[in-house]
């Protein structure tokens, strides 16, 4: 009688089958009575369902544990001998794996590694610091100054965008700042004007835009991000990310003291703002800067329609009017092109009341001269740039650093946060970030799990900012003038386009059919009553007009991404094998 073991881990084993060769060679075949026919068995083991005698596995078990214990003594032994020479004084290599201490990750650490590196603490920073940190995950957030930002942008998040504050569980950091309730948007054109709602019926009544001091939010998320254990902030300049063979390991960064130091992680999530000096690492930038905002506080003003937000279509190009306290207003007076007036010599103060100031209500005009007299003007370039990215493993791109658009109808922070929320699902099942390959070819489905609320977000700020500014083009006029009447005939005629700005309807084909249909319904008034041979022409240059607004936008987001995002194959890439919680 023979005893035999039911061997399921080796039945595919390479090793295995070459120990039998060589048993084979020795002795080609064994007692019939007694074992199988080696060749026999290795046919089995293939199919995996072979028995090995007792005998046989006896020897297997000596050689293959002899063959594991030589493989552990090669892979310990650099590592003890790297040991002996660190203890000695050697810091090794700069671009090497490297732990740090609490002095790095402070005292919440679990086991004194940092698990992400967070570069930039803004709202896509903080609040990408705290999602992940409740995840249990040891983050560094390293930012160049912690103290309140001073920004005239960054100060209204649309209802999408708040959805998503309650999806991270940050929407408490709206409160106590003095937010404002934000309804929809009251649009001013020619002394005629038209307010548009967003549909917000099927939301609890909590759910709505908010308008705020930029500075005084990010604080509140700064603060929630460090009220976790395992998340530390740090204020240094990062200088450059650490690089070896193509994959970053971490960051180089200067403290408030000067003092330079390196911080390693398996992640680290580049979210330093549209003035990053770090993008050119990781994607291919283009950067356009086709206005800039002047901004100003008008105080003790009262808007003509309470928590709305105001757009006159002004010439040449839009002002905006929106709470950001119970006592201020903000006026954001968009100036096209490169080149400003400049504040210094009063050439700005000159514009803004002989060229701006006519063109608001009444109801603004005195408010707004004396915000001008106090000399509070302030200036910030408008900056669009598609996303781009690199695949680099080891880092990622967020926020403005990796994707802007025109700031007019504040769609920033709504595309940072769901980006977030996209990357947060994307990790949460996957417990172990080291294998940074891995990592890199499986976060590539978030490039295009991101597409449709970003690429819808994006291509209405960019059609959206073509189309109200002035124009000497007839059709151009013909253009805008539609879009305000297509705006002010309500029910989904409104609530749709504004579905879409506020980040509630993230569908990039609804996007097309409402703007072509403005293209449409102008081509349409241009005809109606009798159409004429010069209408017929300035229609049809009205429907070319639209088409190189909007194609070339849509080109820049990527067609397939954006109307088709399951026919990429990043699309259904799934965590790394062995990697699931």
């Amino acid at each position: 009688m023979h005893l035999y073991l039911e061997p399921s881990i080796f039945y595919n084993s390479p090793l295995l089958l070459q120990i039998l060769q060589f048993k084979s060679s020795l002795k080609p075949t064994l007692s019939s009575n007694n074992h199988l026919p080696i060749q026999e068995l290795k046919h089995n083991l293939r199919r995996g369902n072979a028995r090995l005698p007792l005998n046989t596995m006896l020897l297997v078990q000596y050689l293959l544990g002899g063959f594991v214990a030589a493989l552990l003594g090669f892979a310990l032994l650099p590592g003890l001998r790297r040991r002996k020479k660190k203890s000695k004084g050697d810091e090794g290599n700069s671009t090497g794996i490297q732990t740090y201490g609490e002095n790095v990750v402070g005292k919440g650490a679990r086991d004194g590694s940092t698990d992400v590196i967070v570069v930039g603490a803004g709202v896509a920073g903080s609040a990408l610091a705290y999602t992940l940190g409740k995840d249990g995950r040891n983050v560094l957030v390293i930012e160049r100054d912690l103290s309140e930002p001073d920004r005239i942008v960054g100060e209204l998040l649309q209802p999408g965008g708040y959805l998503k504050l309650i999806e991270l569980g940050l929407e408490d950091c709206v409160e106590a700042i003095d937010a404002q309730r934000v309804l929809g948007y009251a649009l001013f054109k020619d002394g005629k004007d038209t307010k548009v709602s967003y549909p917000l019926e099927k939301f609890d009544d909590d759910v709505s835009g908010r308008s705020f001091h930029n500075g005084r939010f990010i604080q509140r998320m700064r603060e929630k991000a460090a009220s976790l254990p395992n998340v530390k902030l740090e204020q240094g300049t990062v200088t450059f990310l650490i690089e070896d063979n193509g994959t970053v390991k971490g960051v180089n960064y200067k403290t408030k003291n000067g003092e330079e130091l390196k911080a390693h992680a398996p992640l680290t999530v580049v979210c330093d703002g549209c003035f990053s000096n770090l993008r050119r690492s990781l994607c291919t930038p283009k950067v356009e800067v086709p206005s800039h905002f002047v901004g100003l506080v008008l105080e003790n003003c009262e808007l003509p329609y309470p928590n709305h937000g105001h757009v006159i279509l002004a010439d040449p190009s839009p002002i905006l009017f929106y709470p950001i306290s119970s006592t201020e207003v903000r006026c954001l007076v968009d100036v096209p092109g490169q080149k400003l007036p400049s504040v210094a010599n009063g050439e700005m103060a000159n514009y803004l009341k002989t060229v701006v100031a006519p063109q608001l209500p009444a109801q603004l005009h005195d408010a707004f001269i004396s915000a001008i007299d106090r000399g509070t003007v302030r200036t910030m370039p408008n900056k669009s740039m598609p996303a781009s990215p690199d695949p680099t493993p080891g880092a990622l791109l967020m926020g403005d650093a990796f994707n802007m658009r025109h700031p007019l109808t504040g769609g920033g922070m709504t595309v940072a946060l769901a980006d977030i929320a996209v990357l947060h699902n994307l990790l949460t099942p996957l417990r172990d970030l080291s294998d940074s390959s891995a990592l890199c070819r499986y976060l590539e489905s978030f490039y295009t799990l991101r597409k449709p609320t970003a690429s819808t977000i994006n291509t209405l700020a960019g059609a959206l900012y073509k189309v109200f500014c002035a124009s000497p083009d007839e059709a151009m006029k013909e253009m805008r003038q539609a879009c305000f009447d297509y705006l002010s005939l309500g029910g989904v005629f409104s609530s749709g386009p504004v579905a879409l700005l506020s980040g509630l309807n993230p569908r990039p084909l609804s996007l097309v059919c409402h703007f072509f249909a403005v293209a449409i319904y102008g081509v349409g008034r241009l005809l109606l009553p009798f159409p004429s041979p010069k209408r017929l022409w300035i229609g049809a240059r009205l429907l070319s007009g639209a088409s190189n607004i909007i194609l070339p936008i849509i080109k820049a987001e990527g067609v397939r991404q954006m109307f088709f995002p399951a026919s990429v194959p990043a699309y259904y890439r799934t965590p790394p094998t062995g990697e699931k919680r």
